[in-house]
């Protein structure tokens, strides 16, 4: 299963990370060969950025946590070819837009998000879009 996260999980992890966490079951499920890992560039940017910016994030997150911790999903990922090509307005947020455009260039089965927008996105998308919760029972019925 081919599966592209959205940033706001994994900085959710970063801030509390737990072996009972998403972002830990999924490493977990990538590292047993059970899934792929999707990664374009700019995501791992949107994750930097994002700790970076935000002061109380940094209070919380150290530079070398989160250096080690985009290390490790540089070294589990399957990399998405970078889109050079405009990216069509598909979302409510803008910003969200290249999350559904690499998810389908990467052949993304499923795109995990706890955005609201694109949990419930009424147009159809090549992708199932699920949140975290929905994510674990999903991988529960596959094992």
């Amino acid at each position: 299963m081919r599966v592209l996260v959205d940033a706001n999980l994994f900085i959710a992890y970063l801030l509390k990370p737990r072996n009972d966490s998403f972002v830990t079951l999924l490493l977990n499920e990538v590292v047993a060969g059970r899934a792929t890992l999707l990664m374009p560039a700019e995501l791992l940017r949107e994750i930097e950025k994002t700790v970076k910016r935000k002061p109380h994030l940094l209070h919380i997150i150290t530079a070398a946590q989160l250096h080690r911790f985009l290390v490790l999903l540089q070294s589990l990922c399957e990399e998405i070819p970078r889109i050079t090509a405009a990216i069509p307005p598909i979302t409510h947020d803008a910003k969200d837009d290249y999350l559904i455009a690499y998810a389908v260039v990467g052949r993304a089965d499923y795109l995990v998000s706890g955005d609201k927008d694109l949990l419930e996105l009424n147009i159809a998308v090549p992708v199932t879009i699920l949140n975290s919760v929905q994510f674990r029972q999903l991988l529960r019925l596959h094992s």
